[in-house]
């Protein structure tokens, strides 16, 4: 279809389990998209992961076709974005490409944190907003005030009749309210425009891979169009392939003869590799091509590392094929390989942010069936060195000896809270405690909205857990990276039995650094089983011991049992112990269980 009067391409935004997906089924259910038997639960949603936790990681898109009310059939492209704030770059570059939004709210919830987020990016593309309250049908459902939420804090309209501008009363689950939604998008939303005669510009809003067709790319024709058999070239990376297949999702795979402006849809091009594809590259022809790229292109850079390390050093080969396996598909995560003295043979792996770790983490362990072990998450620290040098930090092993620093950046965030009045006290203490500044402090209808700078060191260790247990869950949290800034940092070792566990190493804030050491030690304490000897355990910054703690030693009689009889039988056993002794001789002569890093690693201040 090139009338462009008749596309209308628009994304979903919601806080994660307002009902986001539920509702995209639901509007491909009633344009006849799928048939009832084939509307499993969430079709956008493919990974499972992305089912069970309720979050979309990847953005997925469907084309829809509706007959309106005024008899004109309608192409209408949806676009679903990921919601939480690691994949905040994502959701850019999906609004990009459309001119609509449909702003889910949760009747009974109202506007939490990621909404806000998402819906100040979409306002900066200059998007129609199309604002609906679902889940109406809930007990506790309140309309008429999350409206007057949604106006008072985003400031666009929701009370009224949704002819007149109003919020959309809906309900996914029941289906009451779907033919209002899609009737509200065809009269509201903007339809696209775009020159056909004009040089190709494309923008690639997402890839992933395919393993029958290689590299699948979500595209958004801006101008010009792209058909099959056409030398295309990518903007950003300078590489130039042939488009095998043009098509789009609705939402089964559908080959076309072209995409033309105003359009989206996907191509494939014998491409590889995800990692070949950078999301927001602009897509022009390899001849006569657009003289320049759209704009709002950016590199993703992670900003968390740690290890992952195999709990079974058999499984590393297994563990370097799966990350290779998921770098196909996520071209947002890095690794290279790295050796630790406890742990073995492992890699130090780059995400976008914390919930990024989880996901990759989660997926190893269930797709690939692998036991993990992985190390104390960690920022990426500037460093200047004495000598005039400046390195980047991603592991706390790495640090230069502290004669050779001459300063130390950090990162930062500014942080923003939606928090319930009765809250607010602990929330405001945990921000304060991890070295926040306060910045704003604003109340909205029975909730406050606290706006903070942190370190975000200080935040990927276990701030969000914090805010979610000490609020009950009704907290939400966004930020936003706000640069490098000098801080006292110093590297804290821990030691069992004299000897440094690598594993454990982390950079702290120097204020901080004897509250952690303490309860790294008491947390390792009571993880570590007794030996026959007595055990020291110490955290240490340089050479000096910042706290300490003692396990007591234990002594077995392995042959108690042994009344008179043979001295060889005594002998046996007494071989037997000191083999299974030697089995325990893992770090140093210290045998530190594996749930032992795991719990101590998933420590929070407060324990």
């Amino acid at each position: 279809m090139n009338d462009l009067s008749h596309i209308r391409n628009f994304s979903i935004i919601a806080h994660i389990d307002h009902g986001k997906s539920t509702l995209a089924d639901r509007l491909i259910q009633q344009t006849g998209g799928l048939t009832e038997r084939e509307m499993s639960e969430q079709v956008l949603d493919n990974m499972d992961i992305e089912r069970e936790r309720g979050i979309t990681i990847k953005a997925q898109t469907v084309r829809l076709s509706y007959t309106a009310k005024n008899g004109e059939i309608y192409e209408l492209n949806l676009m679903d974005t990921p919601g939480h704030v690691d994949f905040a770059y994502e959701v850019s570059r999906s609004l990009a490409a459309c001119e609509g939004a449909l702003l889910v709210v949760d009747a009974a919830q109202g506007v939490e944190a990621q909404t806000l987020a998402n819906v100040y990016q979409s306002i900066e593309h200059d998007h129609e907003i199309v604002a609906v309250i679902n889940k109406i049908d809930l007990p506790a459902a309140e309309p008429q005030r999350v409206a007057e939420e949604i106006e008072e804090v985003i400031g666009i309209p929701a009370l009224g009749d949704w002819h007149e501008g109003g919020a959309v009363l809906a309900s996914a689950k029941t289906g009451e309210g779907i033919e209002d939604i899609l009737e509200a998008i065809v009269t509201r939303v903007p339809a696209p425009s775009g020159d056909r005669a004009a040089p190709l510009r494309a923008m690639l809003v997402d890839s992933w891979y395919d393993p029958y067709l290689g590299v699948v790319i979500l595209v958004r024709v801006i101008d010009g169009f792209i058909k099959k058999g056409l030398p295309i070239k990518f903007m950003q990376a300078g590489t130039t392939h042939l488009v095998d297949r043009v098509g789009c999702m609705r939402p089964k795979r559908t080959d076309l003869d072209e995409l033309g402006p105003g359009e989206i849809g996907f191509i494939t091009a014998q491409i590889k590799e995800v990692a070949d594809t950078n999301v927001g590259d602009t897509i022009t022809t390899q001849k006569n091509g657009a003289p320049a790229p759209l704009p709002g292109y950016k590199e993703v850079q992670p900003v968390v590392f740690c290890g992952l390390f195999p709990v079974d050093a058999a499984d590393f080969d297994k563990l370097r094929e799966s990350i290779g396996k998921l770098r196909l598909n996520d071209a947002s995560f890095s690794f290279e390989m790295e050796t630790s003295a406890a742990l073995g043979q492992g890699f130090r792996c780059g995400f976008l942010g914390l919930l990024h770790l989880e996901i990759i983490q989660e997926r190893l362990t269930r797709e690939y069936d692998l036991d993990l072990i992985t190390t104390a998450p960690s920022v990426v620290y500037n460093i200047e060195k004495t000598d005039g040098e400046t390195i980047e930090l991603h592991n706390p092993a790495d640090m230069p000896e502290v004669t050779q620093i001459k300063r130390i950046e950090e990162p930062w965030i500014k942080a923003t809270v939606y928090v319930p009045d009765d809250y607010l006290g602990p929330i405001l203490k945990l921000c304060q405690d991890r070295r926040g500044i306060q910045k704003q402090l604003t109340y909205v209808g029975g909730r406050a909205q606290i706006v903070y700078e942190l370190p975000l060191n200080e935040v990927v260790f276990d701030f969000y857990d914090r805010l979610k247990s000490i609020s009950r869950g009704y907290a939400s949290f966004d930020y936003e990276a706000i640069g490098h800034r000098e801080g006292d940092l110093v590297k804290m070792n821990v030691l069992v039995n004299g000897d440094p566990v690598d594993a454990l190493s982390m950079i702290v804030h120097r204020d901080a650094a004897e509250a952690r050491g303490r309860h790294m030690c008491e947390r390792l304490k009571d993880l570590i089983p007794r030996h026959l000897f007595k055990i020291p355990i110490q955290a240490a910054i340089g050479g000096k011991i910042i706290a300490r703690e003692t396990i007591g030693a234990m002594r077995k009689d392995v042959t108690a049992k042994c009344y008179g009889g043979d001295i060889t039988r005594k002998k046996k056993l007494l071989e037997k112990q000191k083999k299974g002794k030697a089995k325990m001789r893992e770090y140093g002569n210290v045998s530190i269980p594996q749930e032992a890093f795991i719990a101590a690693l998933k420590m929070g201040d407060e324990g």
